[in-house]
């Protein structure tokens, strides 16, 4: 092993470009002379357009793919420049696979679609599309688990897949070593192409189309006008447009910088590693990818050898100080000593590269974001200002499905499927802080690296605390990070040794660890009384002198919003299409100044809606006040006495009422806004303390509630009571693509009351009826000690059909059964939703049978429906028979 390594470290050194050496095709060769196909320039002087509709910053496999994607929609007054040449930031030096098993069935929508493109395009243009299927083995029970899910979502979303033996994948790919594997997926439908070639199809169907691609051409600054994209100003001349789209790669964050204000697009380049050998004899030009998450690596059959990478444990930042503007078909040096860790793997895993000879090394930087997804939408600072960055290296297997979902996202509105995880929404402002960034994209860059559900991430951690945080440190929390805010997700017990409290124990893809921890702290906060600190929620006040702020508020709320003082509305905020942009609670402390609280994950999202429609004359002042509350839960049936005993009003059902907010006294402390709810469905109080009060009303409470036997609790705990319970949590359960219809909250929605964004689509959906319904499931024959548990985002089946996904899922210690939340739909033979006007007795039909596909497994499921009974119960959501639609 020393001896080979030492070979390939010879071999490395005096490493040209693939394009320097002849890696690439004669195409790609094209691009880097600066005569590609379809050039504007065409090696003259440039001329920018003085108008276009949209301009698109960024030549490489995601910007040409708008561009294509916009001009097949009609749009062709599209303007592409490149600082460059085409393709020559990374997508030049991209290994070109396509993979579509994903983890989750919008994913696999995605790269589905540009599978189909790529097959399209290689017909009329040629991409070098080579469909060889891949094979990805399991070295261990726990990978194969991954795997089962990622083949029973391939087959929910109609891509073929089978999961095989050791012995059939050494069949399908004999050069691979295959005694230490427990299994294999393969999917024969995987393949690979040459980016290069790709780029070069998307630019000539757009410019055939009349989009204008111009090269050598430097975006200088993107300016805004009230609130919006109005022109930009590039090296050879400035171009109105109405929208912008940063598609930049490697120079996404310094075009980010070049508006005004600045668009934060966290993103942070990596060095990134493959090797390439000479022919090897006797390889398959179709041997499939190989793909061996255990070992890190991935490998394809190139040029009649080997071209072989990875993504390592801990990643190797680079250009920390910005990119250079001529980084331009240029790779990085070659660093054998840092690709020794995939090296080794890939040796094991081929016995044929034990001879192999190495003709290059490839270290091309890949832009990679803080939490591995990608970074997709519009800017939460500037108005038709689209982002399409951040790819970590997985930019060409997405381009094509991305470039359409972008392109729907700027004509339609929003995507066609879900892209929350992707959303740049998603993000506060510590994520594009550089440092942070440096740090955490070392541990993003292992793609591969087998995540277990309830993990989180190593780095950037301790970065936003509550007030309370140091005190449940001492007193035994494990914490979890949300938004990079500390939440303790549970407590060790007495007897427990204490452990890494912000990295618990290994995780599992079965009974968590941390299973009777929650079960005693879920009992307590239904037979006692609880703590749970909340102060991560995100918080908004919107005030104003006169009757704005109310205006302002029923225009973006389904519900109806009045200036009673003190009454909790709990409201959505739909979007044209009636899907939710948020879900939040909103209290009137008077007439003109409204308390609005949303979920901790949702903090930019909530305010960026919000200031979408704040008016321009000032009427209405926006504030998040966030960090200016500590959140204390109170829950439990000791609560009230609870509250009774350390403040100075009754908390009495009738004085205190449900649904109600008061400001009250806690010990010393004033101006407390206290909440007759709990996000749990128990009886109980949410306090939102000023910060500077917050320890001195924690240790009041803590105090006072020895005799009620009080004790802390965690989020899974609170989150194991709301699946229970029925409850949906926007950002999880709920999403832009969902509607109140949809999930049985139509009795919030005030269509009596006014204009209300997405209330004209609402009206519409009323009367042509729903596609989806929120349904509960009771799992039977679950067992919770050995069965593979649910974490969302598992296909369900009614009638042996596909027909939905679950959302969340949880044990109901209660109900002593696995729980799960989720939606159901009904499809035609041609694969487009059903609309139901009664889809309640689609649903609950009495011969529907109802299976979710987990770990492997099918488990048979009895469905329950949400009611407005079970929006403010506290007793358990009811079980409504319907007779069969066969009778």
């Amino acid at each position: 092993m020393a001896l080979v390594s030492g070979i390939l470290r010879g071999l490395g050194r005096g490493l040209r470009s693939p394009v320097q050496r002849g890696l690439w095709t004669t195409t790609s060769r094209q691009y880097s002379e600066g005569t590609v196909t379809g050039n504007e320039n065409n090696g003259q002087s440039v001329k920018v357009p003085s108008s276009a509709r949209v301009v698109i910053c960024g030549g490489g496999v995601l910007g040409t793919s708008i561009a294509y994607h916009l001009a097949e929609r009609g749009w062709t007054d599209v303007v592409l420049l490149e600082q460059g040449r085409l393709t020559c930031g990374t997508t030049w030096h991209s290994a070109g696979l396509v993979g579509q098993a994903k983890d989750e069935v919008e994913g696999s929508q995605l790269v589905a679609y540009s599978r189909q493109l790529y097959k399209q395009l290689d017909k009329s243009h040629g991409v070098g599309w080579k469909e060889c299927g891949s094979v990805i083995v399991a070295q261990t029970k726990d990978r194969l688990t991954f795997l089962q899910r990622k083949h029973a979502i391939a087959l929910a979303t109609g891509i073929e897949s089978h999961l095989i033996s050791p012995e059939e994948a050494g069949k399908l790919c004999p050069w691979i070593r295959t005694d230490d594997l427990k299994g294999a997926l393969w999917v024969p439908g995987d393949g690979a192409l040459t980016p290069p070639d790709l780029v070069s199809a998307y630019t000539s169907i757009a410019r055939e189309k009349g989009v204008k691609i111009l090269e050598g051409v430097k975006i200088d600054q993107i300016h805004t006008k009230n609130g919006r994209v109005s022109h930009v100003t590039t090296s050879h001349g400035d171009i109105n447009c109405e929208y912008f789209v940063n598609c930049a790669g490697l120079w996404a964050r310094e075009v980010g910088a070049k508006s005004e204000p600045n668009v934060k697009i966290p993103l942070h380049p990596n060095e990134h590693f493959y090797l390439v050998t000479t022919p090897i004899q006797g390889l398959d030009p179709l041997m499939p990818v190989v793909r061996d998450f255990d070992g890190r690596i991935y490998a394809r059959e190139w040029s009649g050898g080997l071209l072989a990478g990875g993504f390592e444990p801990r990643g190797k930042p680079v250009f920390h100080n910005g990119v250079p503007d001529k980084f331009e078909f240029q790779l990085l040096p070659e660093d054998w000593d840092h690709f020794q860790v995939l090296l080794d793997p890939i040796l094991h895993r081929f016995p044929c590269m034990e001879t192999a000879e190495v003709r290059h090394l490839v270290n091309g930087p890949e832009s990679f974001t803080p939490d591995g997804h990608w970074n997709l939408g519009e800017s939460p600072e500037v108005k038709n200002y689209f982002v399409a960055a951040g790819m970590n290296s997985m930019g060409v297997v997405g381009s094509g499905g991305i470039g359409k979902h972008l392109t729907e996202w700027i004509i339609d509105g929003e995507p066609s499927i879900n892209l929350a995880e992707h959303d740049i929404l998603r993000y506060v402002p510590h994520h594009s802080n550089k440092k942070f960034l440096k740090e955490r994209v070392k541990e993003t860059i292992a793609l591969y690296a087998l995540r277990f559900p309830y993990e989180y991430w190593e780095t950037g951690r301790k970065l936003r605390t509550s007030p309370l945080h140091t005190r449940l440190e001492v007193d035994g929390a494990y914490f979890g990070e949300t938004n990079a805010y500390e939440r303790p997700i549970y407590f060790a017990r007495p007897d427990d040794e204490l452990g890494d409290q912000y990295h618990p124990v290994k995780g599992s893809y079965g009974k968590p660890p941390w299973f009777d921890n929650v079960k005693e702290e879920y009992w307590a906060c239904k037979e006692r009384v609880c703590l749970i600190d909340m102060s991560s929620f995100s918080k908004f006040e919107v005030k104003s002198n006169g009757s704005e702020a109310l205006n302002f508020l029923e225009y973006l709320s389904s519900n109806d919003i009045e200036d009673n003082v003190g009454e909790i509305i709990h409201t959505g905020m739909q979007n044209n299409h009636g899907g939710y942009e948020n879900d939040c609670t909103i209290v009137p402390l008077y007439h003109n100044h409204f308390f609005i609280i949303s979920p901790a994950s949702q903090q930019t999202r909530s305010l960026a809606w919000l200031q979408r429609f704040q008016p321009k004359d000032g009427s209405v002042q926006i504030r998040d006040i966030t960090s200016a509350y500590a959140g204390i839960n109170v829950i439990g049936p000791h609560a009230q006495q609870l509250l009774a005993d350390v403040t100075d009003i009754s908390t009495t059902l009738k004085d205190f009422k449900p649904m109600t907010c008061k400001v009250i006294n806690v010990g010393f402390a004033s101006n407390i806004r206290a909440m007759r709810l709990t996000h749990g469905g128990e009886d109980g109080f949410v306090l939102y303390v000023p910060s500077e009060y917050a320890l001195h009303v924690y240790d009041t409470l803590m105090a006072e509630g020895k005799d009620y036997g009080i004790r802390h609790a965690g989020y899974y705990a609170l989150k194991l009571l709301r699946i229970e319970k029925f409850y949906a949590y926007w950002g999880v359960d709920l999403t832009t693509h969902t509607t109140p219809l949809e999930c049985g909250r139509d009795f919030r929605v005030k269509f009596d009351a006014g204009d209300f964004i997405g209330k004209e689509a609402l009206l519409k959906q009323k009367e042509e009826g729903i596609s989806q319904r929120f349904v509960q499931f009771l799992l039977e024959d679950f067992n919770v000690d050995t069965d593979v548990w649910p974490w969302g985002g598992e296909p369900i089946y009614r009638n042996g059909k596909f027909s939905g996904t679950t959302t969340s899922s949880g044990y109901g210690f209660k109900l002593d059964k696995m729980v799960c939340l989720g939606f159901i739909r009904d499809y035609d033979e041609q694969g487009k939703s059903v609309l139901y006007k009664n889809m309640n007795q689609f649903v609950l039909d009495r011969n529907a049978k109802y299976e979710i596909a987990i770990g492997g497994q099918m488990f048979e499921a009895k469905v329950r429906l949400y009611t407005p009974k079970a929006a403010y119960s506290t007793s358990e959501p009811v079980f409504i028979p319907v007779p069969s639609m066969n009778k």
